[in-house]
């Protein structure tokens, strides 16, 4: 049944009187008697109403068709708010707000009252929700599976400068927008022992798993809801609940009450906090925990489901295909071997197959220190039955290599999933998989030549690249409405959903009437975030300045710390060189968490806030240079900033982002990229050319070489470069604070991503980005331009290219 958009006179009417029944069923009062919070639960049981037919239709049809499903498996989905883009995806937005106007409620109030779901901490999930919206919104039988966390990784405070995590309890009032399915619990068993023993009379081993802990995971269904089509897949987290019968307490002595409650914690600790932190012995058991919980409770779900509709396990794979997210589900592999095995009685070259054409890995990072590792003996406590499937994969994949590559046992080293005390993720989800991607070009160029060579050259045809891509539906049409609607004149409406469209606009980027237009839309996006700035922290930005804007979670190879030297080193020559002026005001923007682990990410933050104080209250420089801090960025105070900004800060090291979709929303919205060729700015530039964005500092190629040469000496830099020695000994000499220990990290750590190597350059590219903006026709022009070739950088057209070059699906038309 194709989606029929909804006439606002025919549906207003049923739907007001669905919200007044609602609010009257959920609360017993009088709609002038609810507060904003009711308000906007009544709304959203509203839009569930409307979700449910096609979600039931949608399931009912990919059963009757049998259509091959995809489960993508994700630490984090990080999703925003829904209501606004659940309400743009069933067309009733419009009509609702009329509705709600005549009730005297303001639909535009509402929307805060939605938590942002702490599901996710930065790119990955938020990557991992773009690729489920664009699921759906493609017609694909293809849904999400992650864990439901109680607390998101936290609420950032800036509190005299310095970074407080508190807990963010984004389910205090619960959650809208899920379906608790107790139905389908499974049980996922913990720890215990595990071995082979002989048994008389049989010719194989029989396995022996006891002293386990069963620990019951219960899934929470999200409505993941297609953009104008009748297509609604399923966001299934996972939650750790006990399954232990607590109602005989009255006969238990104290001794078992305390184990049955102490049982209890363990349990709801499993599901209570995103990313725990992994410095002590009981974090690491806890995120290993977590980890398997959701991938055991998904996998035996999909198994078991799929037995229900088909005779044949051995057609499993024909009909489902499990994608691992970067390395943190890779024990899916291990997990359907162990069911398989020792649930349905398969050989274990039969399981192998079956496992192998099932499951396909997505790899994120580029660092091999950052590729995900189990220490043995921690791994063999915690899954003790898993980890004896892992020896067995590792056994017989290197008894192959061996074969191939006789005497060679570097190779096996290099290879061997089980080395050095350490289970290697990264390597058995390679192993496991049956295609491998990277997630922008060079980064999958460099998955084959560094980070991953050795498998490269054993599985040369399955590795492959997948850009990553963002949805544009809420970076563009949510986010930037009015920007939408300037497209909208002149493409028609066509272009929502098919993205491809978008190209079209290089025929206006020399129209005076629409650079106008993109001026004035611009100029109110900023003005709203000058005004959310002045309301939070308390300071009054001029909206003819450049924004310049780097918002991304905190880590020294992205390099903010060389940005805020570099404010530095501007604001030194503002104040001490007489022939130095600034025609151009600039506000700096910064936004990300920092692990609290991290201290070197937390210094970082701290001096950001140190020179904002200082550089702010400063009246001699007549507001030429701002600095602000955005506390607790996050999905959706970026739909107020990437909007607003003119400069899109994408400095990370070359070579060390993967890829980045940060910068493919700044892009969307306009900004211009001042990056290096990293990650997916290598495509950006590919895509704008020199003119459009501004390119700096060390090739990928040439990072590399210092790295494997050792010629590069921090020292070097401080001693005959006069711009970075000064911004360095204003880190000690109390011009901003002590930061002793960053100028430590990039003196006497030797730089390890560059900072001073590249100072000049970045400087350099700064003074080309204001000559630039000078030229106003052609700073918006290049604007134009960037808006024009940002389609390609939707994740409509990353997904496409999933369902075609990896999952071998199609879209499913919903009747």
């Amino acid at each position: 049944m194709a989606f029929i958009e909804r006439d606002i006179d025919e549906i207003k009417d049923e739907l007001k009187e669905r919200f007044i029944l609602t609010s009257k069923i959920l609360y017993g009062r009088e709609l002038s008697e609810l507060s904003q919070n009711e308000v906007y639960n009544a709304v959203a049981a509203v839009v569930k109403q409307y979700t449910t037919e096609n979600w039931i239709k949608t399931n009912k049809q990919y059963a009757i068709n049998d259509n091959k499903q995809i489960y993508y498996f994700s630490i984090e989905f990080l999703l925003g708010r829904l209501l606004n883009t659940n309400l743009i995806n069933l067309d009733l937005k419009n009509a609702l707000k009329i509705v709600l106007k005549e009730l005297d409620v303001k639909l535009d109030d509402i929307y805060n009252e939605e938590p942002d779901a702490g599901l996710g901490n930065g790119g990955l999930g938020r990557l991992a929700a773009c690729f489920i919206d664009s699921m759906a919104s493609l017609s694909l039988p293809a849904h999400g599976c992650g864990l439901r966390y109680q607390y998101g990784l936290f609420e950032q405070k800036i509190i005299n400068g310095t970074q407080i995590e508190i807990p963010d309890n984004w389910l205090r009032d619960g959650y809208a927008w899920e379906f608790r399915k107790p139905n389908k619990a499974v049980n996922v068993r913990i720890g215990g022992h595990a071995y082979m023993k002989e048994v008389p009379g049989e010719e194989n081993l029989q396995l022996v798993y006891e002293g386990y802990t069963d620990i019951m995971a219960v899934p929470y269904d999200v409505p993941v809801i297609g953009y104008k089509n009748t297509t609604v897949n399923t966001l299934r987290l996972w939650n750790a609940e006990v399954n232990m019968d607590f109602s005989d307490y009255g006969t238990l002595t104290q001794e078992e009450i305390n184990q049955r409650q102490e049982y209890r914690r363990w349990v709801n600790r499993i599901t209570e906090y995103l990313y725990p932190d992994d410095r002590l012995s009981d974090g690491k058991k806890l995120r290993l925990l977590q980890e398997y919980f959701f991938v055991s409770a998904g996998v035996q779900s999909i198994i078991r489901h799929f037995m229900r509709t088909h005779d044949n396990v051995y057609d499993l794979s024909d009909k489902i295909g499990i994608h691992i997210n970067d390395t943190h589900p890779a024990t899916a592999v291990p997990e359907m071997m162990r069911i398989l095995v020792d649930d349905y009685g398969l050989e274990w070259e039969d399981a192998w197959d079956i496992t192998t054409q099932t499951c396909a890995y997505t790899n994120h990072t580029i660092l091999p220190e950052a590729l995900e590792k189990w220490d043995v003996g921690l791994f063999k406590e915690m899954l003790p039955r898993i980890y004896m499937i892992v020896e067995e994969i590792n056994r017989r994949f290197l008894e192959g290599i061996r074969k191939k590559y006789p005497g060679d046992e570097a190779l096996v080293r290099e290879l061997s999933i089980i080395e050095n005390g350490q289970v290697h993720m990264a390597r058995l989800a390679v192993v496991g998989s049956y295609s491998v991607n990277g997630v922008a070009k060079i980064h999958s160029d460099i998955l084959k030549t560094s980070t991953l060579k050795y498998f490269y050259k054993v599985f040369p045809r399955k590795f492959n690249n997948k850009t990553n891509g963002i949805t544009h539906r809420r970076w563009l049409i949510s986010a930037n409405n009015d920007l939408a609607h300037l497209i909208d004149d002149k493409l028609t409406r066509e272009w929502r959903q098919n993205i491809k469209l978008l190209k079209k606009i290089n025929n206006y980027v020399d129209d005076p009437d629409f650079l106008k237009a993109i001026k004035k839309v611009k100029r109110a996006r900023k003005r709203d975030l000058a005004k959310y700035v002045l309301s939070h922290n308390k300071v009054r930005v001029k909206i003819d300045s450049i924004f310049d804007i780097q918002v991304k979670r905190i880590h020294s190879y992205k390099r903010q710390l060389m940005n805020i030297l570099h404010i530095m080193y501007q604001y030194n020559r503002l104040k001490n060189d007489p022939d130095y002026d600034m025609p151009v005001p600039v506000v700096y923007f910064f936004g990300g968490k920092a692990a609290p682990g991290y201290y070197t990410a937390k210094e970082t933050i701290r001096l950001i806030n140190a020179v904002a104080d200082k550089i702010n209250n400063d009246e001699s420089i007549n507001g030429k240079i701002k600095v602000i801090f955005l506390e607790n960025f996050g999905v959706s105070l970026g739909e107020m900033v990437y909007p607003a900004a003119d400069v899109s800060e994408q400095i990370s090291t070359a070579s060390k982002e993967a890829s980045g979709t940060g910068n493919m929303k700044f892009m969307m919205n306009g900004a211009i990229t001042l990056g290096t060729m990293d990650g997916a700015n290598v495509e950006i530039h590919e895509q704008v050319g020199d003119d459009n964005c501004v390119i700096f500092g060390l090739r990928a190629d040439e990072v590399i070489s210092y790295y494997e040469n050792g010629n590069y000496n921090a020292w070097d830099e401080y001693n005959t470069n006069e711009n970075v020695r000064t911004v360095m000994n204003q880190l000690t000499d109390g011009t901003y604070g002590n930061f002793q220990t960053l100028f430590d990290y990039l003196i006497n750590s030797n730089d390890e991503f560059f900072i001073l190597k590249d100072f000049n350059a970045y400087i350099e590219a700064h003074e080309e980005i204001v000559r630039r903006y000078q030229d106003q026709d052609a700073w918006l022009r290049s604007s134009a331009v960037n808006i024009a070739n940002s389609g390609i950088f939707s994740s409509d057209r990353t997904i496409t290219e999933y369902a075609e070059d990896i999952w071998d699906i199609e879209p499913v038309e919903i009747k």
